[in-house]
Order: structure tokens, then sequence, then C-alpha cells
């Protein structure tokens, strides 16, 4: 159902903007659009006198979906929506280096994981969702969630899993031992499957490290990541220890590339793959069911969440219009059902999701993200990636004594964040 934004809100939020102008990229603005539901009513959003007009970055996947959206609000609102195609890679770069200047869009799509860059350089503003926010899934709000104030309209969420042949295993069992041993046990080539390659992979061994007790960044009781380290320590020792010891065993190798994974789970050379949707595709012809991550370190595995979105240009001289786009036609189940359709990740509207979720594989990566955590948005995160991996990597090679090596890399980070200011 759609939410209208009222008159009286869309007035004091023009006065507010007028008076605010654009001098501050990252100041937010100081009132916010009242929302009203519109449960009985069909009636339009109503829109500026002269229509107004706005400028939305997006990428090949996703410009039929947001199309069809902004169709809807040019219909009904008479304003203009010009949709600027770019590479997903250059939006970022792109748009900070632009909004400085007075350039860019209003709207950009973009990854939660952005936030930390795009907050400390002031370009974009938060956005106020009123009572819609209580319609999306909690971890994709926090995702865009940063210093108490969201700054993103989430609408898609993407997690790994375990990935099962069903014709190899019929289960994944609580813990990391159980289902190696199903592994042995299947006959098939590899037990279990996870890139590694020479240079690690942080993001895909995650649960594996949460379930030590070890995250990366220490969490608020309402979720949002603290800027101290958490994964030094007793418990981030004890799982550089399981790095070795299952390198050792074969069971992880740095051999093992995100192409020859995947090869090989295609092939039916093992029952069991960590990864994402996006693998899917290459698993054509091979029945699999998604189940979540087994704890190796006794305590919950936690992947990683990643969050797609829009967000909102800080100096946009049409913020509350963007807002309106935003809240009222992107934050519908259809506009959210078709952004699925065309990237195949679960919706971060939760009508949308459950929608969706008849798909079995739908269901079962939205089950695991009930458990996941997002990816860490602050800007500390930019100092950890050079450092972890490599480090996973060399443990899991042996060429690394995993106390040593592991402290060592605590540290190297702690450095590296108190020599960027961050």
């Amino acid at each position: 159902m759609r939410r209208s934004i009222s008159l009286a809100g869309a007035a004091a939020l023009a006065l507010t903007l007028a008076a605010c102008g654009s001098t501050t990229p990252s100041e937010p603005t100081s009132s916010a659009p009242e929302t009203t539901d519109s449960a009985t009513s069909e009636e339009p959003t109503e829109a500026p006198a002269d229509g107004g007009s706005l400028v939305v970055w997006v990428d090949e996947t996703r410009e039929a979906a947001v199309q069809a959206a902004a169709s809807s609000f040019e219909a009904e609102t008479g304003a203009t929506v010009e949709l600027v195609l770019k590479n997903f890679d250059d939006i970022r770069p792109d748009f900070l280096a632009q909004v400085p200047t007075g350039e860019g869009p209003d709207l950009t799509v973009g990854a939660h994981d952005w936030l930390g860059e795009l907050t400390a350089n002031g370009v974009v503003a938060p956005i106020e969702l009123g009572d819609k926010a209580g319609e999306f899934e909690q971890v994709a709000l926090d995702a865009f969630t940063y210093d108490g104030q969201v700054y993103g309209l989430p609408y898609a969420i993407e997690n790994i899993a375990i990935i099962r042949n069903t014709e190899l295993a019929d289960e994944t069992p609580a813990t990391w031992e159980e289902m190696i041993a199903m592994g042995e046990e299947s006959g098939a080539k590899y037990p279990f499957l996870v890139q590694v390659g020479e240079t690690g992979d942080g993001y895909t061994l995650y649960p594996l490290q949460t379930s030590f007790g070890a995250p990366v960044f220490v969490q608020n009781e309402d979720g949002s990541y603290t800027s101290e380290l958490g994964l030094g320590g007793e418990n981030g020792v004890k799982f550089a220890e399981f790095l070795a010891k299952e390198g050792a065993a074969g069971v992880l190798s740095t051999s093992i590339t995100y192409d020859i994974a995947v090869e090989a789970f295609a092939n039916g050379e093992s029952p069991y793959i960590l990864g994402g949707p996006w693998m899917l595709g290459s698993f054509e012809g091979v029945d699999v069911a998604i189940d979540p991550i087994p704890s190796a370190g006794g305590e919950p595995a936690q992947p990683f969440t990643g969050v797609q979105g829009f967000y909102l240009n800080a100096q946009s001289e049409n913020q509350l219009l963007a807002t309106d786009f935003l809240v009222n036609y992107m934050a519908t189940v259809d506009a959210q059902v078709a952004l699925y359709e065309a990237g195949g990740r679960t919706p971060a509207l939760v009508a949308a999701a459950e929608q969706v979720s008849s798909d079995p594989i739908v269901a079962g990566f939205r089950a695991v993200s009930a458990n996941a955590v997002p990816m860490p948005s602050i800007p500390e995160m930019g100092s950890v990636w050079s450092f972890w991996g490599v480090t996973e990597a060399g443990i899991i090679s042996g060429s690394l004594e995993p106390e040593a090596a592991w402290n060592k890399m605590v540290e190297d980070i702690q450095g590296a964040i108190d020599a960027s200011g961050s």
C-alpha cells in the first residue's frame, strides 16, 4: 500500500531546504516529510506545481525495473525522471567526484558498504522513511544506518549460505565436523568447497570466523558497528589455528579459486559449497538446496549481508521530490519484485520478500540472512581488507604460523586505522 507525503509535510520540508540551501554537502535536512497511511485512498501523491525533475543513475541490470517505477511516478505527479545508464563499478567514484562540484544525479543506486566513504565525504543525505521503515527487513535498514540515521532506501539483500547437491548429501548438519564427515562419506572428490586462492577471501570465510566469536568489529547493542576491532585476542587465535588445521588436512586450500570451486561443484565433485546466489547460474542441471552454515567454533556462523539501495545526493535541490519517488514508488512490492527478477537478490521489503519466497532457493537464502550481519560500512573497514585475506591464505597454506601471523595482522590493521585517522 502506498503512503503519500502530506502537503503539510511537503511545505515544511520545502521551507527547510530553501533555508539550508546546498552550502554544506553533509548537512542533513532538519525537517522530515510527514507520512500518512493512504490505505483508504488511492489518490496519487501531490506534486510540486511545476512537476519537478529528477536524475537517477542506474546500471543496466536495474534500468528496466527503475524505469517502470519512474513511468508511474511521472504519470501520477507530472514530474520527469531521467535515467542515466552507468557501469556499476563507475558509480561510486563518479558520484564522489561530481557531487562536491554541484553535479551528479539526485539519486543513485549503490551498495551499503559505500556508506562510510560517502558519509565521510558529505555527499549523501539521510532519507526519511517514516512509517515505511517498519516494512523493511531490519538487517537492510541496519546496513544503511550510520550515526543513527538511514542513508539509503534498501531494495535487495544478498548473503552466502551452504549450497548443497541433494544427490550427494541428504542434509547439512549443525557443525563443521559433521558436515566434513558427511562430505567424505559421499565419496566425492572434495568433501567441501570454498574459494580461498593465494590472496585469501575474508568475506567468504567470515561465518567460520564469527563462529569462533571473533567479529571483525565490535557491535553496539543496536547492531551498529564501533571502531573497536573484535577479531583479535584468544578467539581470533583459535580461528587462526582452525585455518591451519583445515589447511593441513586439505579441506581448505589456496589452490581452490572461485572458478575452480564453482566448476568442481557444477561437475558433481562435492556435496557442499559455501557461496552466494550469484553462483546458481553455473549450477544448471544440479539439484540444489540452500542450508544454514554450520558452526566451526561453537557459536553461530554469521555471514555478511550485502544490501543494495538508493542514495540521495546531499546537494540535490530536489530532495523532497526524490524522497517521494523512493518512499512511494521504489519501496513498493511491485518495484522490489521487479528488481528481484532483474538481479536475483532477495527483496529488502518484507512483503516483496515473502512473495518471492515461494521459491525454496530464495527462502533458503532468506532464512540464512536472518542470522547474518551487515558488512561494516564504517570508514575503518577500508583498513581491513589488505591484511585480512592474505593472512588467512598464508595460514592455510602453512607459510605463516597461525598465532603470530594473526596477531601481527590485527596490529597492522589497527596501525592502518590509526594512520588514516578513521
